[in-house]
């Protein structure tokens, strides 16, 4: 599968919107189009699924490293994959946007935003096609994007400007529907707030997309592609999905389905738990569901069920859902699943952004004693520990649960401010955990 990687000069370029944009372009010039996100982010891809009809792939360094990024890649389905980028192009020292491009030989498309500028426009793409060279990366910046630009004398004068080695491969004009709500985390979900067709298919007109097409190419293949040889286990996971349990990666779905039985219930819908032998409590937004959480009796039954030994994992969200209390930004408290011997409080500003890495204490659900997992942390809660509570990780990198320590653990169970993705074995080793 051929593919080129969306980078933008900065973050709030509009590269999510220049991504569906793109996406619309070739899909109706007749591609089918798979969507991938560069870095760990869970709202954006949510967007491109919304748009493209197939889930996005994530593509972090950090999180998969070099083969495990090219084997997810690889996990795609379509003629022609669109990755966009993280912040701008070369900004982040785990996995930026340059990182990625560089590791899978893709040709980098800039998002430059040119609401005022022409020339400009080109001294950019220049400046970004240049540096790469004086910081020893390979990155092939083939041409721009002009975002927010007009017709006529303006897109006219970004062409002329750009060197001959930049090729310009359209515009994306300035549009209100073309505006994402946002919130804390990021933008609104793709399922909340996915933009109209009519507007993308607007702005797909302003797209050179067959240009866009040519330029893309294949990356190499992985070295190692055996992930699929590890053995089915003899285990059901329970897995929380709704709009409280929606950060979750496609892979980590996947490789569930590939090892064990998988059953999906909702906690807002006051689902049973699941006959199961492990329950998957993944992030998301119970701050924004809280009284709904604590109104039905899943997370109670949940509770009782850890506390005579299901393991339940849960990640951010989940690891809030795992708590006793969870205090909104507003002041009110609510009661939660009382698995971990902690109380939430939700915060204006976030707690917590970096990529992360863990050292197991002890042996846990995710690791066993001495290893060590990488992740992505991005919080606006934090948590008060009891004194006596235990901690199954060493923060290595990142902020954790208390600035040293992440992985609260109680009984058999385990909540993590952190994100795994299932190419670190964090959850290989939670399958083996829970088989027979």
């Amino acid at each position: 599968m051929n593919g080129f990687v969306l980078g933008g000069v900065s973050s709030g370029v509009g590269k999510t919107v220049a991504t569906l944009s793109i996406v619309q372009a070739l899909e109706d010039a007749g591609y089918a189009v798979q969507p991938a996100k560069a870095g760990p982010d869970f709202i954006d891809p949510s967007h491109h699924e919304a748009i493209a009809g197939r889930p996005s792939r994530t593509l972090d360094l950090w999180l998969e490293g070099e083969d495990g990024l090219r084997r997810n890649y690889r996990r795609g389905e379509g003629d022609i994959c669109v990755v966009e980028g993280v912040m701008g192009l070369y900004d982040g020292d785990g996995s930026s946007t340059a990182m990625v491009a560089e590791a899978l030989d893709l040709p980098v498309v800039l998002v430059v935003d040119a609401k005022a500028g022409m020339e400009s426009v080109a001294a950019t793409a220049l400046g970004f096609e240049k540096y790469a060279a004086t910081i020893g990366r390979d990155i092939d910046v083939a041409g721009v994007v002009a975002q927010r630009a007009h017709g006529g004398r303006h897109e006219q004068g970004i062409r002329d400007a750009l060197p001959d080695d930049l090729e310009y491969f359209g515009r994306i004009p300035p549009n209100d529907d073309l505006e994402i709500p946002d919130r804390h985390l990021g933008l609104e979900m793709g399922d909340e707030a996915a933009l109209p067709r009519e507007a993308l298919r607007e702005a797909a007109e302003s797209l050179e997309a067959e240009r866009l097409a040519a330029v893309a190419r294949e990356p190499p293949a992985p070295e190692r592609s055996a992930e699929g040889k590890a053995k089915p286990v003899d285990a059901t996971v329970a897995v929380a999905s709704d709009a409280a349990f929606c950060f979750r990666y496609p892979a980590t779905i996947e490789r569930f389905r590939e090892r064990a039985e998988v059953a999906t219930f909702s906690p807002l819908a006051g689902d049973p738990v699941p006959d199961c032998d492990g329950v998957y409590l993944p992030g998301g937004y119970p701050e924004l569901h809280a009284d709904a959480l604590e109104s039905t009796d899943t997370l109670s039954e949940l509770g009782e069920l850890a506390s005579e030994g299901l393991p339940v994992l849960g990640e951010c969200g989940g690891l809030m859902a795992m708590s006793r209390s969870l205090t909104t930004a507003e002041g009110e408290r609510h009661e939660m699943g009382g698995i971990l011997p902690a109380d939430v409080e939700m915060h204006d500003r976030y707690q917590a952004l970096d990529h992360v890495e863990l050292e197991a204490l002890d042996g846990t659900l995710t690791a066993a004693a001495g290893e060590t997992i990488r992740g992505h942390e991005f919080h606006y809660s934090s948590a008060d520990v009891d004194g006596d509570a235990r901690f199954a990780f060493e923060t290595v990198r990142g902020d954790g649960i208390d600035g040293e320590h992440d992985g609260l653990t109680e009984y058999e169970s385990l909540g993590t401010y952190v994100h795994v993705h299932p190419e670190s074995g964090a959850f290989d080793r939670f399958l083996e955990r829970l088989d027979g």
